[in-house]
């Protein structure tokens, strides 16, 4: 069963997610100018060994650097345990948003991290269930689970597939249409809405080229209408198209409006079902047009924090 959790879901936005080496300085300067609702602190797979130690010492200072534009921080820590425990130490810190889990396998292994997470967030007075958790699946094993990860924490948020993972685990040759990854993703959107938190992921598009934003952007609305909340990118390019693809449009939160206002005026007259454009409209129907509206009010919230961090800076 799902868990409560520590964040509001209902009004939860992370339609993108800037991945970039926290080791590499002018990353760092330019991540808060990006425009991603989250901007990920890499410690994983694009830091070398040999460089992940010199890496955590940046993470402290570096988190206030990317979110002083109001996005969310995250870090994202490796993998094993042994890794994992150094990269939190280093990460939690005030200011810090969310940890970036990868390659999550049983919910014993979210337990324990966020498990670690309390730990710290009382050792350095950060109120508990501050941080929280976004999880990737990324092993067929983890796939199978999945459900049970997202279920694991009320600290976890999010809930995607790291392809790039799974596709070697498994000899998968990978397409930009990604119908090889159909039953993965989809498995994943289910499970994510089972466990109350939000799936993660973009099809249709190679998830590593940025050649070609606009793209990018037609892949996200379908995505969206699949069930998807959001993706991630190394790149800066798409993060404005992955924003606008995951959010409703005004024609969408247009019709919202108008099937809401018909539907209460049904009810006025005594019917629960009405007829808008061809269309009818039910109590199902307004609920759905409901939570269009709360989704955008809540990014038109985030998009005016984002704003006016900005603009106290002085402007990007």
């Amino acid at each position: 069963m799902s868990v409560a959790h520590y964040t509001d879901m209902s009004r939860f936005v992370r339609r993108s997610s800037l991945i970039f080496p926290v080791n590499v300085p002018r990353f760092v300067e330019k991540a808060h100018t990006r425009g991603a609702d989250c901007l990920v602190l890499d410690l994983e797979d694009s830091v070398p060994m040999s460089e992940k130690e010199a890496a955590r010492v940046l993470v402290k200072d570096a988190i206030a650097k990317v979110g002083r534009g109001g996005s969310d921080v995250s870090v994202r820590i490796n993998k094993p345990i042994e890794m994992a425990i150094k990269d939190l130490e280093a990460s939690v810190w005030p200011g810090l948003i969310c940890v970036s889990c990868p390659k999550m396998e049983s919910a014993a292994e979210v337990r324990l991290l966020a498990e670690l997470i309390t730990k710290l967030e009382s050792d350095r007075g950060i109120r508990q269930g501050a941080i929280q958790m976004a999880v990737a699946v990324e092993t067929a094993k983890g796939v199978i689970n999945a459900y049970e990860i997202a279920s694991a924490s009320p600290r976890v948020v999010t809930l995607g597939v790291g392809t790039e993972d799974l596709c070697r685990e498994m000899g998968i040759e990978t397409t930009k249409e990604g119908r090889e990854l159909f039953y993965s993703n989809t498995k994943i959107i289910i499970d994510a809405h089972a466990a109350g938190v939000q799936p993660t992921g973009l099809m249709g598009v190679d998830p590593f080229t940025w050649t070609d934003p606009e793209a990018v952007y037609q892949a996200a609305v379908q995505c969206r209408k699949m069930g998807f909340k959001g993706a991630s990118s190394v790149h800066p390019a798409p993060i404005p198209h992955l924003n606008r693809g995951f959010s409703p449009t005004p024609e969408e939160v247009d019709y919202a409006r108008r099937a809401i206002a018909a539907f209460e005026e049904g009810v006025r007259k005594g019917t629960a079902s009405v007829a808008l454009e061809g269309r009818m409209v039910d109590i199902a129907t307004v609920e759905r047009c409901r939570n269009i509206l709360n989704r955008a009010d809540a990014i038109a919230q985030l998009e005016a924090r984002k704003a006016a961090a900005l603009k106290a800076l002085g402007g990007v």
